[in-house]
């Protein structure tokens, strides 16, 4: 009779010193490390904060928002405190979370609950990983809106070391999840700060003095209220959208409604200019700035608005309040939110002097900075994290031996 075969073992990358010469990791399937919840619960037992939706499941850190899409009835899947959560219907599929508390989940999201008693904290971050996240949507199911086959999840090889292996792991992710929490706080604090500060150094409106002035600036005279037309030249007729197919690769950055959509070979213009929105859902939704600077050689179609200003400063005020004001009342169309060139001129805009303009938006572009330097370190330790997993966690598909 033959021996058994030896079950095939993986390697990481970067192991932490006391387990380098351990041995090496065997890769089981994900039911037999975590239940598969299936347990119900009424919707009427569940407060608005408990229940988890794709809408409001967040994917790295924080805890959970109210959900617009709150059931009225019927029953939800109940989890519980160190229960992992993940969406499963794109596009939500990479957005995975460890529970802080009791509640219900919409059937969207699927419940993990690791079998052994401290598994959850390194089983959260095995599936967080993105060769998790890319096993699930190649394996989605459906047209418009596809599922990951439950099936396939339950067979997902997990790496799994010794015990104290998955626990320091766990801890040093955990660790750097932290420290990305608190640096993603900072930067809302900034922009929290920012957006405060807009409302206190632009007039309200039906007003023509801010609440707050700089001081040499206490004496000097009431702001004007100028249409955008007015201080601003509008460039549109010299716009010309490429349709992807005939655009030719290029450095050279090409813009649509909420900035770069692609890179190519020649430019349209060359010089500071601001961009805004003409239509798009992000009229309304604001999910991203609808007014822009572009500088250089750039390339803008026609879903862009192309504005020159005579002064740098003018351009940066027209910018920051735009960004700040509601424009639903200069927008046409209802399924498609459009901001035509008519409706755009009409656009009033309170401004000061030139000299209040420059000091003003010295300010702002100081308050840029320090916002652009807190994203970047947020976005290095977002890929340093991203890296460091990759090399924490064996590929079942490259280092099965």
């Amino acid at each position: 009779m033959k021996p058994a075969a030896a079950k095939p073992t993986l390697t990481p990358k970067l192991r932490f010193p006391e387990f380098r010469d351990g041995p090496g990791w065997e890769a089981r399937p994900l039911e037999e490390l975590s239940e598969f919840v299936g347990e119900r619960v009424s919707v009427s037992k569940l407060s608005r904060e408990a229940y988890a939706s794709t809408e409001n499941l967040l994917p790295d850190f924080g805890g959970f928002s109210l959900s617009s899409s709150f059931p009225s009835g019927g029953s939800v899947v109940r989890y519980r405190t160190n229960d992992i959560l993940a969406a499963n219907i794109r596009p939500y599929l990479k957005k995975i979370w460890l529970a802080d508390r009791d509640g219900g989940a919409s059937n969207d999201v699927l419940v993990f609950r690791a079998q052994a008693p401290t598994g959850h904290l390194y089983l959260s971050h095995v599936l967080k990983n993105e060769r998790f996240v890319a096993y699930v949507m190649g394996g989605a199911k459906g047209l418009k809106m596809p599922r990951g086959d439950i099936s396939l999840i339950r067979k997902y090889p997990v790496p799994t070391p010794s015990p104290a292996e998955q626990q320091k792991i766990a801890d040093c992710l955990s660790s750097l999840d932290e420290l990305i929490g608190a640096e993603s706080q900072k930067l809302d604090a900034l922009r929290d700060y920012k957006k405060g500060l807009m409302q206190q150094l632009f007039p309200r409106e039906g007003e023509t003095l801010p609440r707050l002035r700089f001081p040499e600036f206490q004496s000097a005279p009431e702001w004007e209220l100028k249409s955008l037309s007015d201080v601003a030249e509008n460039l549109d007729n010299k716009r010309v959208p490429i349709t992807e197919k005939d655009r030719k690769p290029g450095k050279i950055p090409y813009y649509g409604a909420s900035g770069v959509v692609d890179y190519v070979k020649d430019y349209l213009f060359d010089e500071d200019l601001l961009c805004i929105s003409e239509d798009g859902a992000n009229l309304v939704a604001r999910t991203y700035p609808i007014a822009f600077s572009i500088s250089g050689r750039t390339w803008v179609n026609n879903h862009a608005h192309v504005l020159r200003f005579e002064n740098p400063c003018t351009q940066k005020i027209v910018e920051d309040y735009l960004n700040g004001t509601d424009l639903g009342d200069y927008l046409t169309g209802m399924a498609q939110p459009k901001l035509n060139k008519a409706m755009l001129d009409k656009i009033p805009v309170p401004l000061p002097d030139i000299d209040e303009q420059t000091r003003i938006a010295t300010c702002l572009t100081s308050l840029d900075d320090l916002i652009a330097a807190q994203t970047g370190k947020l976005e290095a330790l977002k890929t340093h994290k991203k890296g460091l997993m990759q090399s924490l966690f064996p590929s079942t598909a490259e280092n099965a031996a």
